[in-house]
């Protein structure tokens, strides 16, 4: 519970790290991914196990609902993107492309396409009906952490390893501005609801808001005392949460 700090449920199963967890579109569901090479979805009102998926698919390091809460993308060890079918249980298709490890991935907003990015530098759209390359952006000098749509699904955000944070059209596929400030590798970052701007934290140990349109940045949020691992923002725009390498979560407002 945000407001009273109290913790309401723990979701027990997993054997390994969980690496990723998200709610499903309804948020009757949570959808989460472990080293213990399982997915699992879990129902929480009640907190129990719903569904789990496993066939040697090595750890996980991402996974993702489809905007109607259909679908379940994930990123197993093996670089590849994988697709199911929550209500038959089935892989609909294996995509193949990137040539090292996946680090994000995520549905457009309308659900017909997937963005990844990986260690080698590249940030891919595919088509998820054929499972094909739609396009490549290149100019990361890294390792792409994260990238992401924006609400609208016109604009693209990216961080990386080479310390920027970057914004691409993606009708036109140009690069169109370039965010540098933080002083050290970027682990996450997020368009607020509007799309007029976005949060991203660093190992830097900061936090920064930046616009889109001028790539100013907005404003520096104090140090933390220990290394940012991700950030989110709520969906008002008035709440960003963090978490961090010391085992806690903490929200700004």
């Amino acid at each position: 519970d945000i407001k009273m700090g109290i913790q309401i449920r723990v979701l027990k199963g997993h054997s390994g790290d969980v690496n990723d967890v998200e709610f499903s579109p309804d948020d009757k569901m949570v959808v989460s991914c472990s080293d213990d090479e399982t997915i699992r979805i879990w129902d929480v009102q009640s907190g129990k196990e719903i569904k789990k998926f496993e066939d040697e698919l090595g750890l996980i390091s991402r996974v993702r609902f489809s905007p109607n809460g259909k679908t379940i993308v994930a990123s197993p060890s093996d670089n590849t993107i994988r697709l199911w079918d929550i209500q038959s249980d089935e892989q609909i298709t294996t995509i193949k492309g990137h040539r090292n490890m996946i680090n994000d991935l995520q549905f457009s907003p309308n659900g017909q396409f997937i963005i990844s990015c990986s260690d080698d530098k590249t940030i891919v759209i595919w088509d998820i009906t054929s499972g094909k390359r739609v396009y490549t952006f290149k100019g990361h000098s890294n390792a792409v952490c994260k990238a992401s749509f924006s609400p609208d699904g016109q604009f693209i955000v990216s961080c990386s390893d080479d310390k920027t944070i970057r914004l691409w059209d993606v009708i036109s596929k140009i690069q169109i501005n370039n965010l540098q400030g933080h002083a050290n590798r970027i682990m996450d970052v997020k368009f607020f609801p509007d799309g007029q701007s976005v949060i991203s934290c660093s190992d830097d140990k900061t936090i920064r808001w930046w616009d889109v349109k001028s790539g100013k940045e907005i404003q520096t949020f104090q140090k933390i005392e220990s290394h940012l691992t991700g950030i989110d923002v709520s969906s008002d725009g008035n709440t960003i949460v963090s978490s961090s390498s010391n085992s806690t979560i903490l929200l700004w407002r």
